[in-house]
């Protein structure tokens, strides 16, 4: 079935199919709070056939020249570049950012497929002549089998994206499951595998809910599984598959902060927090929730977020607005439940979401999932509203007296995937760069997401697992080393037994 129709299905062996499946749940348009289609949900069978398939088709893709890999994934960049505007629409009616936005998330995306393109240079192993007398040895680095990749709702092409295009270019098959609220994106994905020619069964589909979740992470045919979301998900998914002996990967929550010193131009830090606090409604992971100001600037630093928070449009993402929906009213409700929290705990509330009215000329009415720029100041960090993400439009101010408070209170916080530093002073920003305790440093820059050839990931309850996403260590992750050490006779010579010894071998 086409992912326009009312049933989203799972793709298997080059197809689009219902399977065993029975259970479904709803997918809505989130600017409007209408169902606006069905998606499949896999029963245990439906989880044995995905990976039954992929099993079957790994062998021979495994042994695919290089050279043919490579023509497959140059060919699927070439039609992801003509089709990415009708990508980013599918991703912006199911999970509602705007249009823009969700170009820019098929567009990072693109960027490791690219770096995957290069996969004849990173896969490439070692070569030692006459280690010892007349052994050579060289390494190399072979694909792993059947890959698991379990993505979140909040980036349904990109994050999929950080994994499958390096699994299938070192010769993986990749089963990705994507989150049931926006499924329509992975199977548009897989649609355009086929057309550049990828072997069917290399590129697998499988919708679902935790069935599907726990059928992958129990399935002795998966080696291995990548996985983006919370990190009680992220922790879960990492002791259940590491207990059944797969390799794992996986990427948890954050709690992101912007620490903005004094002698910083604090229009250009009101313009970044804005831009990395409400972008996407707040439902990144890499998100600015928490901005940390130091010494006496925190009043004026507020008064301009502030107004540039009252001037941003929440409507449907699709039309001309700054700012689209949340996701489901679930999650709505949920992070406009913060709000009172931090009231409660003492914060003020400088800028109420809960008060937006939805941009009619943008096609949005009081139906669909809105929740306006929020923004928080004095915020306690004993408060559930500074402790846990909130993933919503809702940016936390708190105050420190002078850079060392900050940097404790940036360390002290369990997550550690992105932060922010805003400054011109150079040497602060190197000092900060080397003592804070986070995976991935913005200095001026708010939202520090790497470049497909680094790797992207946190420390701490950031990241299960020591493997980030894409980059060489991506490669690693997909990938095992052998090493074959080789003795030749020479047929030039009179070869002499060198007779028994059981010594152990050394070189010579």
């Amino acid at each position: 079935m086409s992912e326009t129709t009312q049933t989203v299905t799972h793709w298997i062996d080059g197809a689009a199919t219902s399977g065993a499946s029975t259970r479904t749940a709803d997918v809505f348009d989130p600017a409007t709070g209408q169902v606006a289609r069905q998606v499949v949900l896999a029963e245990p069978a439906d989880v044995d056939a995905a990976v039954a398939s992929a099993k079957a088709a790994f062998p021979g893709w495994r042994d695919t020249s290089l050279a043919k890999r490579t023509q497959v994934l140059f060919a699927f960049r070439e039609l992801l570049n003509a089709r990415a505007p009708e990508l980013a629409a599918i991703i912006t009616a199911e999970h509602g950012k705007v249009l823009s936005d969700a170009a820019g998330e098929v567009a990072r995306g693109q960027e490791v497929v690219e770096f995957a393109c290069g996969i004849p240079h990173l896969v490439k192993g070692m070569f030692t002549e006459n280690a010892s007398t007349a052994v050579d040895v060289h390494s190399v680095r072979q694909p792993l089998g059947v890959t698991a990749v379990i993505s979140p709702f909040n980036f349904p092409a990109m994050v999929p994206m950080w994994f499958f295009p390096v699994a299938i270019a070192a010769g993986n098959a990749v089963v990705l499951k994507p989150s049931e609220k926006d499924p329509s994106a992975a199977l548009f994905i897989a649609r355009l595998w086929k057309e550049a020619g990828l072997p069917d069964g290399v590129f697998t589909v499988l919708q679902g809910d935790k069935v599907a979740v726990d059928g992958l992470l129990d399935h002795p045919d998966v080696a291995s599984v990548s996985f983006v979301g919370s990190t009680p998900i992220a922790r879960y998914v990492y002791e259940r598959g590491t207990a059944n002996g797969k390799r794992v990967q996986a990427l948890g929550g954050a709690k992101n902060h912007m620490v903005v010193l004094p002698d910083a131009d604090l229009d250009a830090a009101a313009d970044a927090a804005v831009n990395a606090g409400f972008g996407s409604a707040g439902e990144r992971c890499m998100a600015i929730s928490a901005l940390v100001a130091v010494g006496g600037i925190a009043d004026e630093l507020v008064a301009k977020i502030a107004d540039r928070a009252g001037k941003i449009r929440t409507g449907d993402g699709r039309r001309s607005c700054d700012m689209g929906p949340l996701v489901t009213k679930v999650h709505r409700d949920k992070v406009a439940s913060y709000i009172d929290v931090a009231a409660a705990d003492g914060a003020d509330v400088v800028v109420d979401g809960r008060t937006v009215t939805p941009d009619a000329d943008g096609g949005a009415d009081n139906q669909g999932f809105f929740l306006g720029p929020t923004l928080l100041d004095r915020v306690p960090t004993t408060s559930r509203a500074y402790t846990e993400e909130i993933f919503g439009p809702v940016l936390s101010v708190l105050r420190a007296d002078s850079y060392t408070d900050a940097v404790e209170l940036v360390n002290a916080n369990p997550y550690g995937n992105g932060v922010a530093i805003f400054t011109n002073d150079g040497g602060a920003a190197r000092r900060f760069a080397n003592e804070v305790s986070v995976g991935m440093i913005g200095i001026n820059v708010p939202v520090p997401v790497p470049m497909a050839y680094y790797s992207f990931g946190g420390w701490k309850n950031s990241l299960f697992g020591d493997t980030h996403a894409h980059g060489v260590e991506g490669v690693h992750f997909f990938t095992r080393g052998k090493v074959v050490t080789t003795r030749w006779a020479d047929p030039s010579a009179t070869q002499a037994s060198a007779g028994i010894d059981l010594g152990f071998p050394t070189n010579a």
